[in-house]
């Protein structure tokens, strides 16, 4: 900091000149000490150079459950220091905004999140969540980077400089995933350790390869100890975990996770020393029984995170906010549950700069409604007036992105690599069983009929249809063919090039015939979505950027994917309760219990081994039905 800030800094705190911004009138929320009470916000140079107490008349009472809702919304005026003077002497600011008793608290933290699962870009991502209170996000770009390399990193870290959003990276540590699939780039240890010099990132991506730290592979290891050099922080991705194994993924530095899915999980990580992420996204929703497990003895070790959260969910329900009011329904303290979107996520990464409303903070402040609906009435990044009244008050910039288009590249895909079965027989295949509402599956068996051409025949009632992974990033053409049981599609096909976390092509559909169609159209309009039935295109979206990515405002991609998933439902008949695009997609990634689809196979993620998807069996056709039961 220049000597002439540091000044500037001192003097408006002790009033010897006028400072750039003062929220004056509000209930402020200290996350620090636990409190509630009045007080007045001077800002200068975007840094919180006072926080004023206003005497309170009244007799001191709790306020953090007041009701609140006919406060009005915040005013703003601007005059001139000399016409501020003689107004009232007391407002020493160029810039004030009378709160009118809204409660102030700190900017919101999003604790571990994936831009791309948005469908847009970083630019409007910004413009979406910033009026819901999100001032600051720890974003891990690895579905981009997994596509792209080191050039999509280089783009969604430039993209990011034309967002109001404040936006800190985690370098992906996982660039593939594993190395039972083809991904779009390789991200080694020194690719790692080049992108830590990089101001921008804060830390190492969620480390989903944890038998490669386990059993102590090198360039798994080089990766860690570059982010432990540089001092930051390591993200974690370990679910299912648990004991001796769990204690040795802690003691390579891992710091966090944000797969529990119960509260021993839990429990059991915060005991042995880590940050739990408490998630509830587009897809996972974990946080209302995770919740169970947080005390106030424990809580400051809790962050609140999205993971994946599509411009459906931040339109109708919000952001961070929809994580705050889940929390106040569960009982938890708002106090506590603000700090677990502020104080302990800035902690976490090593933010000390933000997270509280304190002398020498920067100056992300929320003005909400109150402490239960979070009804977000003014939004500031570094003193900056950046939303109102669910407004963003910023145009929306964006950066060119011809370098990471034209990702889809298939080579020699025909009919023919769908045909894995013998003709015109009984055939039993191991099934990826889907659990509703999650990303765990489970293996199952069941009975599947081939034609005379070797193609298999859909039964409706058995809910088992196939499923195949495309590669699509060097054209090796590769393609790796399952069964799919739980999804619930009755017609057709739907094909993606979102397909965690390599986003190879995965397609699943009734007939052959189905899939070969959805495919090639997908391929035609360079990745998104495709929903086909009757080899005619029922709806489909376009995701040029990456085949992740829409440069389409969130308003356009959420009415896009609405039309999308209503055809989904009507068309093609995916059953209530499983996301049509985001439970698919998940269907490829082999680091997911307990079984999972990749362009090299089927793969059963327990024993960490390829499986074959169908064995022959010496049985008729209607004794192979009567007994499908058993399996």
């Amino acid at each position: 900091m220049r000597i002439e800030k540091l000044k500037k800094l001192i003097d408006t705190a002790n009033r010897k000149e006028k400072a750039d911004l003062l929220i004056r009138n509000c209930n402020l929320v200290n996350v620090l000490t636990s409190e509630v009470y009045k007080a007045n916000i001077y800002v200068t140079d975007g840094v919180i150079v006072d926080v004023e107490e206003i005497e309170n008349k009244e007799e001191e009472k709790d306020v953090r459950y007041q009701e609140t809702e006919n406060v009005a919304s915040s005013e703003i005026t601007e005059k001139s220091a000399s016409s501020e003077e003689t107004k009232n002497e007391e407002l020493q600011a160029y810039k004030v905004i009378d709160a009118n008793g809204n409660y102030a608290i700190p900017g919101l933290i999003e604790g571990h999140i994936h831009i791309e699962s948005s469908f847009v870009t970083p630019e409007e991502f910004s413009r979406l969540v910033v009026p819901h209170g999100t001032t600051t996000i720890i974003a891990d770009p690895h579905e981009i980077v997994n596509v792209c390399g080191k050039e999509g990193m280089k783009y969604i870290l430039d993209a990011s400089e034309l967002a109001v959003l404040d936006v800190k990276y985690m370098i992906p540590s996982c660039v593939p995933a594993t190395p039972f699939e083809n991904s779009g780039a390789v991200l080694d240890a020194n690719g790692v350790k080049e992108f830590l010099k990089d101001d921008r990132v804060i830390g190492l991506g969620e480390f989903m390869n944890a038998p490669g730290v386990l059993n102590g592979d090198e360039e798994v290891l080089k990766k860690i100890k570059y982010s432990l050099d540089a001092k930051v922080t390591i993200d974690g991705h370990a679910p299912g975990m648990k004991g001796n194994e769990l204690s040795a993924y802690i003691a390579a530095g891992i710091e966090t996770d944000h797969e529990c899915q119960t509260v021993e999980e839990m429990r059991e990580r915060l005991r042995k020393g880590m940050y739990v992420l408490l998630r509830q996204g587009s897809a996972c929703k974990d946080l209302r029984n995770l919740l169970k497990g947080v005390t106030p003895q424990n809580s400051k070790r809790c962050l609140l995170c999205s993971d994946d959260r599509q411009p459906v969910s931040i339109l109708k329900k919000g952001d961070l906010d929809e994580h705050l009011r889940i929390c106040v329904e569960e009982n938890i303290d708002p106090i506590i549950a603000i700090q677990m979107a502020t104080i302990n996520a800035a902690e976490c990464y090593g933010l000390k700069d933000r997270g509280a409303i304190a002398i020498g903070k920067r100056a992300d402040i929320c003005l909400v409604n109150n402490l239960k609906e979070f009804n977000m009435k003014d939004v500031f990044i570094e003193g900056e007036h950046v939303a109102h009244e669910g407004k963003y008050l910023r145009k929306v910039e964006r950066l060119k992105c011809n370098n990471v288009e034209g990702s889809v590249h298939v080579k020699d895909f025909s009919i023919e690599k769908l045909r894995i079965e013998p003709k015109n027989t009984t055939v039993k295949t191991t099934t990826i069983d889907l659990t509703p509402g999650s990303i765990v599956t489970s293996k199952g068996q069941a009975f599947i009929k081939t034609d005379e051409k070797g193609d298999f025949l859909f039964n409706e009632s058995d809910d088992v249809a196939k499923v195949a992974v495309i590669e699509r990033h060097h054209g090796t053409g590769n393609v790796g063919v399952g069964y799919l049981r739980g999804f619930g599609i009755k017609n057709g096909a739907i094909a993606s090039t979102i397909a965690h976390d390599s986003h190879n092509i995965i397609v699943v559909g009734t007939s052959n015939m189905e899939i070969e169609y959805a495919v090639n159209k997908l391929i035609e309009q360079e990745g998104g979505v495709v929903v086909s039935k009757n080899n005619e295109v029922c709806d489909s979206i376009s995701l040029k950027v990456g085949g992740l990515m829409s440069e389409e405002s969130g308003e356009i991609v959420m009415d896009k994917l609405d039309k999308l998933y209503k055809t989904i439902k009507t068309q093609v008949g995916v059953k209530e309760g499983v996301d049509g695009v985001m439970s698919l997609a998940f269907m490829a990634l082999p680091v997911i219990p307990e079984i999972k689809i990749t362009d090299k196979g089927l793969f059963d993620v327990n024993k960490f081994e390829f499986i074959p998807a169908i064995k022959e069996i010496d049985l008729d056709v209607d004794t192979a039905i009567n007994f499908s039961g058993i399996f």
